[in-house]
Parts: C-alpha cells; structure tokens; sequence
C-alpha cells in the first residue's frame, strides 16, 4: 500500500480532528466523565504531558516556545504558567477555538492566556520564527518516519534549545489495532498511527543533515491501558 505524503497526511488530520472528532476530543481532554478505556488514554496523556514539562527548565521566563499540535491547549497553558511566550498551533481550527476558550475561562489565567499566541495552520510553518524549545506532543505519531524526521529537521534549524517530540513504539498491540484500524469504513476511521521501531527512529534521525549536532539526550516511555507512546528529548551536541 503506498505510503502517504506529508501533504496528504496533513489533510486526511485536519478532517478527523476538525470536522469528525472535534468534540469527542473536546470531552476526552475536559474533566468530565468517561469510559474506562477513554479514562486510560486520559491519564496517558496527562503522564506524558507531565513528562515533557518536567524536561523544559522550571522557569521559562524569556523562552519562546512551540507548541506543536497544540489541540486543546493543555501543555501551552501549563508552559505558560512558568512565564514562556508559547506559540500554540494546530491544524484544527475547532480545537484551537476551544483551547482559546479554555485558557480564558478563570480569571486567575487571565495574564497567563496573554503569554499564548493560538493559531490553526501548519506546525512546519517557517513564518512562526525561532524558538527556545519545540514541543510535539502526539502530533507526528501520524506521520511516516521519513517525513516526521523531515518536520523535526526543519525544527532544528531555528530552534536554540531542545526539540520534544513523541512516537508511537511499535509493538504486536499497534501493529493489531493498526490492521484492524483498516477494516472500519473509510468515514469512520481516525488517521492510522505509524508504529516505529527505536533503533530505526536513531537510525534515520542519524540520516538527517538538518540534524547534525543534534543527539538523543532522553527518552521515555508511558503506557496507560490504550494509550502509549515514547518522548524523546534532542539536544545540541
């Protein structure tokens, strides 16, 4: 089966996300109540966010920083709150409008919605500027690893600090649901994730010109009954 294109991928994510999932995304990532499956992919998330806070520096002050699939806005906030000016993005015009409800909704977060600039559109965009730090939270695990590393090499060239980034690990688990993924009608079907084994993601990030200077410095894995995923922490050399 080909292999779709970075442009291509990018189209059939905004669809689900914007037009499909929109509010289920809504109610997943809210307090309200849900499902015990939905309940584990929940906690999963709020781990690997929490993950990835605790690799930036506890004051952010005077750091300029990507939010990278920003969806409803959680990691902007939370950065936010540690004094960085964060540009929140993500191809879903729905969710960024329900993140910027959100991050206005108390008034104590009034100053802290300042420090967020939210946009819809693509993450790659080089009109966003340079940055401190990058952060993508679950936004490339959609993506063939060719084009996930071409994203983050094109990250690297303005970015001063670090690049966070997840991947979905591949495992008998995500190969299953991959497949089984295939079998729902074509409307119904959220954008397939792309398993990647480690050693082939250090593979092909050692590949990449853009990336030159640049090592693995950590990685991590979270796994919450349905919801798994790896963060990686790239560092300048």
């Amino acid at each position: 089966m080909p292999v779709a294109t970075y442009e291509q991928r990018r189209g059939q994510i905004e669809t689900y996300f914007d037009r499909t999932a929109a509010k289920a995304w809504e109610h997943l990532t809210s307090t309200a109540p849900v499902g015990r499956i939905r309940a584990t992919v929940r906690a999963g998330r709020d781990r690997m966010r929490a993950q990835l806070l605790d690799w930036l520096p506890p004051d952010l002050h005077g750091r300029r920083i990507l939010d990278a699939g920003c969806g409803t806005g959680a990691f902007a906030m939370e950065a936010a709150r540690r004094g960085a000016e964060v540009v929140a993005i993500d191809l879903s015009p729905a969710l960024v409008e329900v993140a910027r409800r959100r991050a206005h909704e108390h008034p104590s977060d009034a100053s802290t919605a300042l420090r967020i600039s939210f946009r819809s559109g693509d993450m790659t965009d080089r009109a966003l500027g340079h940055f401190d730090h990058v952060v993508a939270m679950d936004s490339l695990i959609h993506y063939d690893l060719h084009d996930a590393a071409r994203v983050l090499e094109g990250w690297a060239g303005h970015t001063a600090g670090s690049l966070l980034f997840t991947f979905a690990p591949s495992s008998p688990l995500l190969r299953t649901m991959h497949t089984v993924g295939r079998l729902f009608p074509r409307g119904d079907r959220s954008p397939a994730l792309q398993p990647v084994a480690e050693t082939a993601l250090r593979r092909q990030l050692g590949l990449g010109h853009g990336l030159r200077g640049w090592h693995i410095a950590r990685t991590e894995r979270v796994a919450s009954g349905f919801y798994t995923s790896q963060a990686v922490e790239l560092s300048h050399s």
